[in-house]
């Protein structure tokens, strides 16, 4: 089955082209600045060949069809036609309480979608855009939703609910939903297939670290717990986004700065992070160039926090499933940044966590085994695939609804 995988952003269109049957990514890229000056689709053949195609991508829809055009097309194409293209799975963030599994996507789903936008009003509404476009320029394909907070319906209700009125709960589902499932699903699973473990027997921490990041407990192949909560901005630091801070902190700058409830969310999700810590970047490169290189206090100080609230995540899920077995790095800078790995193991022998500094130092976007030999715990570095698990979702959903 070929199946293409689509994740929307607000101004952008990731995309790769699966031949499932055959193990085969025959094509990738990327849509960016759409409804901007200089917009583009960046697209990269099966060979590796890449070619960049500049042009009015005024939205959504325009750039789906560049999309399909450029597979289609006979010079720069995979396939000879779009009847090819079997289905479409959409990466979508926020399914609520309604969506557990992925979807086949109706016109009743896409109602339910709609509602969703509210509770995660930077990715839900962009995420449907894409399916509104395919819609429209390709009608009778088959297109499925997966979800970023499917993998987390197995938390328990203990884990799950906030110390609120529950009335508050049962009117407008306000509880910890969790995000980033499709990727803590993969990596958990595929470290146990590379140390030959059966994922049902063993109790693992799955670390996903980029622009944003959460942490998973993973207890026999469930998720029991995870860092993001009611929306992406709970947990750990991240580029832009505060991570767990005091309520009161934030009712007190509220009242301080004179701000609503639209400011206050941009100020927490846009204007924090690493990049209110440091007041240069949201990108931890260019922070640990500042930090290691000039000598910059704020960015040497924004690592420093990175590290320990990922370490104290790594310690309470470790005490609530009662041990751990395998801690799995992810993501752009836990797949990418030795130093951050070390920097989070660092003191944490008595869990049995012990890295190999030879292995560990310049590792770069490899599945590797990072722990030393003797070491109880095996730390692993697992490059995420989530496009590969949003195919494998999309294929079982519409043999199934044969």
């Amino acid at each position: 089955m070929k199946i293409l995988v689509i994740n929307c952003g607000s101004s952008s269109i990731k995309y790769q082209f699966y031949s499932l049957g055959e193990s085969r990514i025959l094509a990738k890229g990327i849509v960016e600045k759409i409804g901007m000056k200089g917009s583009f689709l960046k697209h990269e053949k099966e060979s590796g060949q890449k070619v960049l195609f500049e042009g009015e991508i005024l939205d959504h829809k325009i750039g789906i069809e560049y999309i399909l055009g450029v597979m289609s097309s006979v010079k720069h194409g995979c396939i000879g036609s779009l009847d090819e293209v079997n289905a479409v799975g959409h990466r979508v963030v926020h399914g609520g309480e309604e969506f557990s599994e992925s979807v086949l996507i109706t016109d009743e789903v896409i109602v339910a979608l709609e509602k969703f936008s509210e509770l995660a009003p930077l990715h839900n509404p962009p995420n449907l855009k894409g399916i509104y476009a395919v819609k429209s320029v390709i009608p009778d394909i088959p297109q499925v939703a997966v979800f970023d907070t499917a993998f987390h319906h197995t938390m328990p209700q203990h884990v799950f609910m906030y110390a609120i009125p529950y009335a508050l709960y049962k009117k407008y589902g306000i509880r910890r939903y969790g995000f980033h499932g499709t990727s803590h699903k993969y990596v958990s699973n595929r470290a146990c297939e590379i140390l030959g473990v059966n994922p049902k027997e063993v109790k693992v921490i799955t670390c996903h670290l980029g622009n944003g990041t959460s942490a998973c407990a993973i207890k026999y192949g469930e998720s029991v717990d995870t860092s993001m909560g009611f929306t992406p901005v709970e947990g750990l630091i991240m580029g832009t986004r505060s991570g767990d801070i005091d309520m009161g902190a934030v009712t007190y700058i509220m009242d301080k700065e004179r701000i609503g409830t639209k400011s206050a969310s941009i100020l927490f999700n846009k204007h924090s992070g690493l990049l209110g810590i440091t007041g240069i970047s949201s990108d931890s490169r260019e922070i640990r160039a500042a930090a290691f290189e000039k000598g910059d206090e704020r960015c040497l100080l924004a690592i420093k926090m990175f590290d320990y609230r990922i370490k104290k995540y790594i310690g309470a899920y470790a005490a609530a499933m009662g041990g751990l077995d395998v801690l799995v790095f992810t993501g752009g800078i836990g797949e990418n940044s030795d130093i951050t790995r070390t920097g989070v193991c660092e003191n944490l022998e008595f869990l049995g966590i012990e890295i190999d500094q030879q292995i560990n130092e310049g590792l770069r976007g490899e599945e590797r085994v990072i722990s030393k030999e003797g070491s109880r715990v095996k730390v692993m570095v697992v490059p995420t695939n989530e496009e590969l698990m949003i195919a494998i979702d999309t294929q079982h959903i519409v043999d199934n609804k044969k």
